[in-house]
């Protein structure tokens, strides 16, 4: 539907009756007959006016048909039609435009009923075909874009369509846009917003991934004690080739304990003149 953008032209057919009018009482003050029909070609004009001069805006274009068929698209700025011969059937928004779909209960591959929220972006590049080949092209858009979204979670498993959902908005936006090119509309991105679950499974996959990760601590605490003890036997082995070694720990160690801790500490003769 055509928004405002013809009230110049509406001002200007009411400036023109209001000329034919005064030119009617000029006349009849007069008694110059010749002005009633300059006032009635000007009544005329400003009754056609509105009919025949549009204005679009600079984001617009009109689909004339002259007699059934299509004549031109109009627009951006002032144009002028044939009054009852053309007609503007359709205004076409030429900006970037959005549309909300959603797949409710819709089965993953993997059998699971998830619900998605989409979003799709698109922009009209061939006015006429937009016009001519689609009844409704954003009601249609809707429709594809609902239906592709849902072959597209029925091919793909659960964990695909939560891990990577950048390459879920680049199929969309292939499948959608393969789609809607034979009615002139352009698919720019497709965003999908949100994937929802049911509680079950959410609750579900919280116990896997928290076993996940104990197993995962569990692994590393494993690795860590057999990396300690692979150090102990390469350390055992140094000190047995070397016992000099072996009393050097053994004298620093005996050194840190009394220096933290500031104890006194016995030890036989025996391992005083070992030392």
């Amino acid at each position: 539907m055509k928004n405002n953008a013809n009230r110049p032209v509406i001002a200007l057919a009411v400036v023109v009756f209001a000329i034919a009018l005064a030119v009617a009482w000029f006349a009849y003050a007069n008694g110059a007959n010749a002005g009633y029909g300059l006032a009635v070609l000007l009544v005329v004009l400003a009754l056609l006016l509105p009919q025949a001069v549009m204005v679009a805006n600079q984001w617009e274009r009109a689909v004339v048909l002259r007699l059934g068929r299509l004549s031109a698209i109009r627009g951006p700025g002032i144009f002028v039609i044939v009054p009852f011969i053309d007609t503007v059937t359709t205004w076409l928004d030429q900006r970037i435009q959005t549309t909300e779909f959603n797949a409710e209960q819709a089965l993953s591959k993997d059998t699971v009923p998830v619900n998605i929220d989409a979003v799709v972006f698109w922009q009209i590049h061939d006015p006429e075909r937009a016009a001519l080949e689609i009844t409704d092209y954003r009601q249609a858009i809707g429709r594809v874009a609902q239906t592709s979204l849902r072959e597209m979670v029925g091919s793909s498993p659960l964990s695909t369509l939560l891990s990577d959902r950048k390459q879920g908005d680049q199929l969309l936006r292939e499948e959608i846009g393969r789609k809607t090119a034979e009615w002139g509309v352009a698919v720019i991105s497709v965003e999908i917003r949100d994937i929802g679950v049911p509680p079950a499974l959410q609750d579900a996959m919280s116990r896997q991934a928290q076993a996940e990760r104990e197993r995962l601590a569990r692994v590393l605490l494993g690795q860590a004690e057999h990396e300690v003890a692979q150090k102990f036997v390469e350390a055992a082995e140094i000190y047995a080739r070397s016992p000099a070694a072996l009393q050097l720990r053994a004298m620093n160690i005996i050194y840190e304990t009394t220096k933290e801790r500031g104890a006194t500490i016995l030890m036989p003769t025996s391992m005083v003149d070992a030392m």
